[in-house]
C-alpha cells in the first residue's frame, strides 16, 4: 500500500488531464497519472513525416478497417485513414452500445484527442454563463465569467493561440499570438458579409503556434510549419498537445509517475473517513488488478470515460454510482450540432493563391438571440469555414489524359467557399447514458448505452443554420451556392459533455463551482462532464481553464486540512 500511495491521483492524460498533472505536480504533489492505453511520448509519431506515397491504399479505409470501426467510418467521421487509425480506439475491442445512434470518438493512449482535437480555441463569454439561470433551462452554473477570465488567460499563454482582438461580447478577446491570415476570397466575403448583413467573420482562433511562445517554459515546442497533418501528431510542437505541453512539464517537476495501459474502472471509498481513498486499476496487457491510493483524485476520462467508471463505482453509500445522490450522473448529455451548412463557387482571383496549409479557417460567431434579434428557439450557433482552389484531383474523372492532362494539373482549379454551423445544445434530463447491463468490452468490463437525441429547439436551430449559410454565400454574390447535410448523430461534434454536471444544488448536480464533487469532497471532476451548458465555441479550452482553476483550489484546500 505504502509504494501505491501518492498525494494526488489524475485519472486520463487528455486535454483536461495533462493540465491536472502539471498544476498539481508543479504546486509540490508526488502525483500518479493514469492511462488507459499505451504510452505515446511527445516525438513518437508514427506517420507524421511520411510522404502521402508511403502510406498505403492511397490513405483510405479498407473494407477490414471499415468492419472493425463501424461506428467510426459513418459519414460524420472525418479520421480513420492509414495514417491516423492508430489513435482511435475500434469498435469491436471497445463496443458501445446505442438506443439511439449516437457517434462517439475515443482515443486510448497517453495524450488521449489531444492529439486529434481541432484546436479551435474559444472563450465561454459571460452571456454563455448565465443563459441558464436566466431561462430557467438545466442548472445555473455556479461560476461567472470573472471567475474563469485569469485562468483563460494563464492556460492561453501557456498553450499559445494564436488569434486577433475583435472586441466581441459574445467572444471575449484572450492572450493570443499573432492571428493567421485570411486569403483573398476570405477577405472578400469577410467585406461583403459585414456590409450587406451586418455580421462578423474573423480568423478562427486556434492552440497552433503563429510565432515562438511568450515564455521559455516548453523549449520542445517550435512554430507551425504549415503541413496541416496535425492529427497524425506533430513532431515540431506546434500545437498544443498532452504529449508536446503539459505532460513534459509535469514531468520536469520529478512529481509524476505517469503509468500506461492502466484502466481505472472504479472508485474506492472509505465510509467511516467520507472520502476517496484511491482507484482500481486493470492493466490492459495482462489483466492484472492493484489499487492505488492518495489524499486527492482528479477524474479526467473524458465524458464518457469519467461517467462509465462513476457508474461503475456502487456501494452501500452509493447504489447508484459514485457520487450520485442527484441521479444526475450519466443524463444531460449535450454535444454541437454539426455537419450542415453551405457552399459555393467564387469566381474572379483567379491570379491569386496562398502559401502553405494553413491548419485553420473562419469563424463567424454567434449572432442570433442577441440584443434586439429574438428568434423561436434559445441560443445561437456559429459558423466554421474557409476557402480554397481545387486543385489536381478535380482531374480524376475528366476525359483528359497524357500531356494535356500534365498541363491542365500544372493550373489550381477554381475557388471555393465552404461553412459548416456549430450550433448549441441544450442539457435535458432525457439526454443520457447508462451502463448496459448485458454487453461488455474485452476486459470484461459493462459497456456504456446512449439515449440521447436532438430535441425541439436543435431542431429548430438546425433548419436556421442551413438558411442563414445560403442567405449570407448568396448575398455575397457567389455563384452555385448549395447547402449540405450530413447525417450527424449526436456525439458527432465530438464535444461531448455535461453528464456530471456542476451546480448550486447538491440535489440537482454533481460538482460544485469548484469542480468538485458535493458528495466527495476530495474528488475533483475537470472534462467535458462538468460543464452546465454547451455554449456553441469549442469547449477544450474552457476545460483547460476549469482544470488549472480547480487544481489551484484542491492544493489550497489540502494545506488548509480540509481534504
Amino acid at each position: 500500500m505504502e509504494k501505491n500511495t501518492f498525494d494526488a491521483i489524475v485519472v486520463g492524460t487528455g486535454i483536461s488531464g495533462g493540465w491536472a498533472a502539471k498544476e498539481l505536480t508543479e504546486k509540490g504533489l508526488k502525483t500518479l497519472v493514469l492511462e488507459r492505453g499505451p504510452m505515446v511520448k511527445h516525438g513518437q509519431y508514427p506517420t507524421a513525416m511520411k510522404a502521402p506515397w508511403e502510406l498505403p491504399y492511397a490513405d483510405a479505409p479498407t473494407r477490414e478497417d471499415i468492419a472493425r470501426y463501424p461506428k467510426h467510418t459513418r459519414p460524420s467521421f472525418y479520421g480513420i485513414t492509414q495514417s491516423t487509425k492508430h489513435w482511435f480506439a475500434d469498435d469491436i475491442d471497445n463496443p458501445y452500445e446505442e438506443t439511439k445512434p449516437f457517434d462517439w470518438f475515443r482515443g486510448y493512449h497517453v495524450g488521449g484527442r489531444s492529439l486529434m482535437w481541432g484546436r479551435q480555441s474559444y472563450r465561454f463569454s459571460p452571456m454563455d454563463f448565465e443563459a441558464n439561470g436566466k431561462e430557467g433551462v438545466g442548472v445555473d452554473w455556479p461560476i461567472r465569467y470573472d471567475d474563469i477570465a485569469p485562468w483563460y488567460d494563464y492556460v492561453e499563454h501557456f498553450i499559445g493561440v494564436s488569434g486577433n482582438t475583435d472586441h466581441l461580447a459574445q467572444l471575449p478577446d484572450g492572450d493570443f499570438l499573432p492571428p493567421m491570415e485570411l486569403n483573398c476570397v476570405e477577405k472578400d466575403f469577410q467585406g461583403k458579409l459585414q456590409g450587406s448583413l451586418g455580421r462578423k467573420l474573423i480568423i478562427g482562433r486556434t492552440a497552433n503556434l503563429s510565432a515562438p511562445l511568450k515564455h521559455d517554459k516548453s523549449p520542445q515546442r517550435a512554430p507551425c510549419q504549415y503541413r496541416n497533418l496535425c492529427m497524425r501528431g506533430c513532431p515540431f510542437g506546434a500545437y498544443f498537445s498532452s504529449n508536446s505541453s503539459t505532460l513534459p512539464a509535469a514531468e520536469k517537476t520529478g512529481n509524476m509517475t505517469i503509468v500506461p495501459n492502466a484502466i481505472v474502472y472504479e472508485m474506492i471509498y472509505d465510509n467511516d473517513k467520507g472520502k476517496a481513498t484511491g482507484v482500481r486499476v486493470l492493466d490492459a496487457e495482462t489483466g492484472h488488478q492493484t489499487e492505488y491510493f492518495a489524499r486527492v483524485i482528479f477524474l479526467c476520462a473524458s465524458t464518457f470515460g469519467t461517467t462509465q467508471i462513476l457508474l461503475n463505482s456502487k456501494s452501500s453509500r452509493f447504489p447508484n454510482g459514485f457520487g450520485n445522490d442527484s441521479g444526475e450522473v450519466g443524463h444531460n448529455i449535450m454535444d454541437h450540432l454539426f455537419g450542415t451548412g453551405a457552399r459555393a463557387l467564387v469566381e474572379g482571383h483567379e491570379d491569386r493563391y496562398y502559401s502553405g496549409r494553413r491548419p485553420n479557417g473562419f469563424y463567424i460567431p454567434r449572432y442570433r438571440n442577441i440584443g434586439n434579434d429574438k428568434r423561436n428557439y434559445l441560443r445561437g450557433f456559429g459558423f466554421q469555414g474557409g476557402a480554397s482552389r481545387e486543385d489536381w484531383t478535380r482531374l480524376a474523372d475528366q476525359p483528359v489524359l497524357g500531356d494535356a492532362l500534365k498541363h491542365a494539373a500544372e493550373k489550381p482549379g477554381p475557388w471555393h467557399i465552404s461553412m459548416m454551423g456549430f450550433g448549441e445544445m441544450l442539457p435535458s434530463h432525457q439526454n443520457l447514458v447508462t451502463l448496459d447491463p448485458h454487453v461488455k468490452d474485452k476486459y470484461g468490463l459493462p459497456a456504456l448505452n446512449f439515449d440521447a437525441a436532438h430535441r425541439e429547439n436543435e431542431i429548430l436551430m438546425g433548419k436556421e443554420i442551413i438558411d442563414d449559410a445560403l442567405e449570407m454565400l448568396t448575398a455575397a454574390g457567389y455563384r452555385n451556392v448549395e447547402s449540405f447535410k450530413t447525417k450527424a448523430n449526436v456525439g458527432a461534434g465530438i464535444h461531448e459533455m455535461g453528464t456530471a454536471r456542476m451546480g448550486r444544488d447538491p440535489k440537482t448536480s454533481v460538482l460544485n463551482g469548484w469542480n468538485q464533487m458535493h458528495a466527495v469532497k476530495n474528488v475533483f471532476i475537470t472534462d467535458g462532464s462538468c460543464m452546465a451548458s454547451s455554449a456553441c465555441q469549442n469547449p477544450s479550452l474552457t476545460y483547460m481553464a476549469l482544470t488549472a482553476r480547480a487544481a489551484s483550489h484542491a492544493v489550497e484546500e489540502l494545506k488548509r486540512g480540509n481534504l
